[in-house]
């Protein structure tokens, strides 16, 4: 394809990934009530200054602006949209970097989709279950007699950056998988890099939560760690596939040599 090809086939997978988003977007502003209550639930969840539960009772997100209302629900329909149209955009990125893989890589589609998708929803979970410790902690900062008014803009990105972080980071071992599909990473490699990799990952887990605790650490790195180590045997069995192909490839055409030395044919006929 010309690069002329390449940049209207971007701009289409682009128009139905947006397309599916704002799709989404329309459900998450019908569900708003219930995605708004889930997503500061943790925050809810945090005492501050002896004082638990969101409400007039308790310790409320606030607004400082007369069209704060309006944007925080589009910011809520978004969230959902994004999560709800991921199989789309998900797909729609591996359909614009299918056609340069073989047709027999090209099956791995549903698959990397199949995948992608539960990955980002499970650091997705694993976010949330972190979310309230960073929190406790980044608001236990506060001095006495100060009381924290915390705006609604100021928690959703803070959602929305351990949302990606955990999402992304869960993405790792797709990632290799991938490399490798593409004959950029080989098992050797991994196995050679395992201790970086990992200490690596703890490292990134220890910058990216907010909360001290190791707990929080070890909900980030544990389970990429683990899902590393899964990539690897997958790496591992695909590096092995690929060296059968290739010997059986070199061996056939090592006969083909032969039988051309011989004076012979490859129909089996010698004259």
């Amino acid at each position: 394809m010309s690069l002329v090809d390449h940049l209207r086939e971007l701009r289409n997978r682009l128009i139905k990934a947006v397309l599916a988003l704002i799709a989404g977007m329309v459900i998450g502003w019908l569900i708003y009530a219930r995605a708004f209550a889930f997503i500061t639930e943790p925050f809810c969840r945090v005492p501050i200054q002896d004082t638990v539960g969101c409400g007039k009772d308790g310790h409320p997100l606030v607004v400082t602006g007369v069209f704060d209302p309006f944007f925080v629900k589009l910011k809520v329909a978004f969230v959902v949209g994004l999560i709800v149209s991921s199989p789309v955009w998900f797909y729609q990125l591996w359909a614009f970097i299918a056609p340069g893989l073989y047709r027999r890589e090209k099956r791995w589609a549903f698959g990397f989709v199949g995948a992608a998708v539960p990955l980002f929803a499970l650091g997705g979970v694993f976010a949330y279950l972190a979310m309230s410790r960073g929190l406790r902690f980044l608001l236990g900062l506060t001095p006495e007699n100060v009381r924290p008014l915390i705006t609604i803009d100021t928690y959703f990105g803070y959602a929305m950056a351990m949302l990606l972080i955990f999402g992304l980071a869960f993405e790792l071992p797709l990632v290799l998988v991938v490399l490798n599909m593409a004959g950029v990473v080989s098992h050797a490699f991994i196995r050679k890099w395992r201790r970086v990799m990992i200490f690596a990952v703890f490292v990134f887990a220890g910058a990216a939560t907010p909360s001290p605790d190791p707990f929080s650490m070890m909900l980030l790195a544990i389970p990429c760690v683990i899902l590393v180590e899964v990539a690897e045997v997958f790496v591992w069995l695909n590096d092995r596939r690929r060296t059968r192909r290739e010997e059986a490839l070199l061996a056939a055409e090592g006969l083909s040599e032969l039988d051309r030395d011989d004076g012979t044919t490859n129909t089996g006929y010698r004259p």
